[in-house]
């Protein structure tokens, strides 16, 4: 069965390729084997809206089955955000160093014990011109202070998963793998494929 990761994230791309590798059946691909895909604009008001959209129009362009993740980063003492806004907190073409000096400095102040934090996947699974299913995986944990650690992407060197006194880019890929919001959502995901 061929699956098409929708995404152009390279860091994505790796975390679930490592995560789904294990499944001989299915071959997967990215938007790197279709160049010309669309990009989808993430209009919606929630991580299922933006899921849902991208894989659905991805999926009717590629012919394939597709799968397509939304995940944020929400932090309690910010009323949830950056969330859906995650990707675009500090900016469209912001950098990951950008988004997490955003945070921080918003974080000024506030105390360890009300730094909270959650990060959030949704993943669609499309086929074309058919009905998407949405799964949902959650990590708890809190932001530290500063970042630390080289390994992953995004806000990983300033989020301690609940359980650890590292942060996921300390952590490293195989841990991260295991526990994350995006490993708990492709569980989900690997469950449904299964059955498909």
């Amino acid at each position: 069965m061929k699956l098409v990761l929708a995404t152009r994230n390279s860091g994505k791309v790796r975390e679930i390729t490592e995560m789904l590798e294990g499944d001989t059946e299915i071959e997967l691909l990215s938007l790197y084997n279709y160049p010309n895909a669309p990009d989808v604009v993430e209009d919606g008001t929630t991580y299922e809206d933006n899921a849902i959209k991208k894989a659905s129009i991805l999926a009717e362009y590629t012919g394939h089955l597709t799968i397509a993740d939304d995940s944020g980063l929400e932090v309690d003492a910010l009323h949830g955000a950056p969330g859906v806004h995650s990707a675009r907190y500090a900016g469209e073409r912001a950098s990951d160093h950008d988004r997490i000096a955003k945070l921080l400095d918003a974080l000024q102040g506030i105390p360890d014990d009300r730094r909270s934090a959650r990060f959030v996947c949704v993943v669609a699974i499309a086929r074309p011109l058919a009905q998407s299913e949405t799964v949902r995986g959650v990590c708890e944990g809190h932001i530290i202070h500063a970042p630390r650690g080289e390994a992953g992407f995004g806000y990983d060197p300033i989020f301690v998963p609940t359980g650890y006194e590292r942060t996921f880019a300390e952590l490293g890929d195989e841990i991260k793998n295991r526990l994350s919001h995006r490993a708990r959502a492709l569980d989900k995901v690997r469950k449904l494929l299964s059955e498909m």
